[in-house]
């Protein structure tokens, strides 16, 4: 499915808010709102929209710690890890990357307690390094229609 103009502003609209109602989207879009709808339902079909999340302050759930931890697997360790990392519940975002550290983690900790904790659990998989978010600069940022570079 090809992703035209109009669709690409009505993905933005979503990324944005996704509990906006199609009425609102069509007023941003200047299309109608049935026609937002179908376009919703077809991108939905074709995969393009996967689903639709609820944003939680992980601060405000009583999580004080954000951190990004990177994991410099052992040999034979990889596949291990990457069964066990779906168990961990502090874990937000994991990301199999290439470079230095094989693994990336987002994980949201209740204090630094329970960082050393969770630590140890990793430290069998291999070398880790952990570095605490004090804030967030861009943070869902929408994915937008490409533009060249002037």
């Amino acid at each position: 499915m090809q992703i035209d103009a109009v669709n690409w502003k009505i993905l933005e609209c979503l990324q944005k808010n996704s509990r906006q109602s199609n009425t609102e989207i069509a007023k941003t879009v200047g299309i109608s709102s049935p026609a937002v709808a179908e376009r919703i339902r077809k991108m939905e079909d074709a995969g393009i929209i996967e689903g639709y999340l609820t944003k939680l302050s992980y601060y405000e759930t009583g999580h004080q710690l954000k951190t990004i931890i990177t994991l410099r697997v052992f040999m034979g360790r990889l596949k291990p890890f990457l069964e066990k990392v779906t168990t961990f519940k502090e874990v937000v975002n994991c990301y199999r990357v290439t470079g230095n550290e094989n693994i990336v983690m987002e994980v949201v900790l209740k204090n630094q307690k329970h960082l050393g904790m969770f630590i140890d659990q990793l430290i069998t998989y291999g070398e880790t390094k952990t570095q605490i978010v004090l804030s967030n600069v861009v943070e869902n940022n929408p994915l937008v229609k490409e533009t060249s570079i002037k």
